[in-house]
């Protein structure tokens, strides 16, 4: 029986001991309750914004900034142009061909001296021009021809790094069909002094390989090359001794004067029949009698070798630019040629971004060396001419049928296009089809 002076173990009055237990234990169950509960929240956000791994996550590596900045500096500047004078601020300065111009030279390196960006690299800075007429094309697909044309142009002048113009403006209205160029060309020099080389390729030529490039190191000497033949010239005096339908000139005094002497021949001219007269007397094989600026090339070389000669560089080593009719046969041949090479060649099956392509042209030179230059070779021909074959006009030389023109242009830009396609991960399947197909990987191992 329990005394009413007992008390029951679970209503005795708690000690101080046991009121510091439970104070502990309720700390520690809240502190538990909240880890866990901040457990929880992590594991969810984490679950629905996952970090990302080193995949996704691209350092730059540590020398980062510094490459950065000097990568900058290896670019010309295209927002400055200070209050400096130059020929520019000159009132008597002129465009116009009609009007030559002095100490070209001096102005050029004053112009440069005030924008040093443009200096590094300017010996081998080029600006390639094309032009055609200013109204749309009589051929049905001229105009689709010349943007084709066009577009090649485009593309090597991409991978390479050259500048482009296209003209379809008469800048001298009486200097009209091959004359054309020369006013073009002069007024380039002035708009574009921190290029050394203007390089014009007539509309109807096209770069039929995409990875050669213009040896400038062999032309340091001189300051106009052409495609030509000195036997040609100087012993058998004939108009086609060269082709004035490619040239590179350099941007320079000596340029300045020989165009205006070339000038002199054409149409704007009061001796302009005169001068038709002469060159048809001089150069036996001259077709017709007008003056004409390649049978003026050729006049000056054999008339004032001396005073002309020494400057100017007949390319004949490689098809700086070839006739299409000796050369579109060979396109088959030569695309066998090339798929052999790069079966036994892994550099040059490696897939690679389009900017970096001059490197695998360095790394084919090695398999080209028992492949040739020019006529017979299956090397790629650099630029291949339809010289005769007037894509825009229609009026074909009576030599070949039109058929045999468009048809040759049609292949022709096809085997140049497949050389930039691929790049993309594509190509036409033939070369006279314009549908494409997907290049598998390791093609064509």
């Amino acid at each position: 029986m329990l005394s009413p002076h007992s008390s029951s173990p679970s209503m005795a009055k708690p000690t101080l001991r046991h009121r510091a237990s439970a104070c502990l234990a309720d700390v520690f169950r809240f502190l538990v309750g909240s880890f866990l509960a901040l457990l929880l929240l992590w594991t969810f956000s984490s679950f629905f914004t996952p970090s990302p791994s080193n995949f996704d996550t691209l350092h730059p590596p540590s020398d980062f900034a510094s490459s950065s900045h000097n990568s900058q500096n290896q670019y010309p500047s295209l927002a400055y142009d200070p209050p400096d004078i130059t020929f520019y601020d000159d009132p008597k300065l002129s465009y116009s061909i009609q009007k030559p111009i002095k100490n070209w030279d001096e102005k050029r390196r004053h112009w440069l001296k005030h924008h040093p960006s443009f200096s590094a690299g300017a010996s081998e800075r080029v600006l390639l021009i094309t032009a055609s007429q200013p109204k749309p094309c009589r051929n049905p697909i001229g105009d689709h021809l010349l943007l084709r044309f066009f577009k090649n142009k485009v593309d090597y002048c991409r991978i390479h790094g050259y500048d482009i113009f296209y003209n379809n403006a008469l800048l001298q209205p009486e200097m009209f069909s091959y004359w054309a160029k020369l006013p073009v060309v002069r007024a380039a020099m002035i708009a574009h002094p921190e290029a050394e080389w203007i390089w014009w390729v007539d509309s109807d030529a096209l770069f039929t390989d995409m990875e050669f490039k213009l040896p400038l190191d062999r032309y340091k000497n001189h300051n106009l090359i052409v495609h030509g033949w000195s036997h040609l010239i100087y012993e058998r005096k004939s108009w086609t001794g060269l082709n004035a339908g490619v040239f590179l000139m350099r941007n320079c005094q000596w340029s300045m004067d020989f165009m205006d002497v070339w000038a002199s021949m054409g149409p704007q001219t009061p001796n302009y029949e005169k001068w038709g007269q002469v060159l048809k007397s001089t150069i036996p094989d001259k077709l017709f009698p007008e003056s004409d600026d390649q049978t003026g090339l050729v006049y000056l070389l054999y008339k004032e070798k001396e005073k002309w000669g020494n400057k100017i560089y007949l390319e004949g080593e490689y098809y700086f630019e070839g006739y299409w009719e000796e050369i579109v046969t060979t396109f088959d041949n030569i695309t066998d040629k090339y798929r052999e090479m790069e079966r036994g060649g892994q550099e040059l099956r490696r897939r690679h971004a389009e900017k970096v392509s001059e490197q695998y042209g360095v790394f084919r030179e090695k398999y080209l060396k028992e492949a040739g230059n020019g006529k017979g070779s299956w090397r790629r021909p650099f630029i291949t001419h339809f010289t005769g074959c007037q894509p825009c006009s229609g009026d074909h030389n009576q030599m070949y049928s039109g058929g045999s023109c468009w048809d040759g242009m049609r292949k022709a830009l096809n085997f140049a296009d497949n050389q930039v396609l691929r790049k993309y991960g594509f190509v036409h399947p033939d070369a006279m089809d314009p549908s494409v197909s997907e290049v598998p990987y390791d093609y064509p191992a």
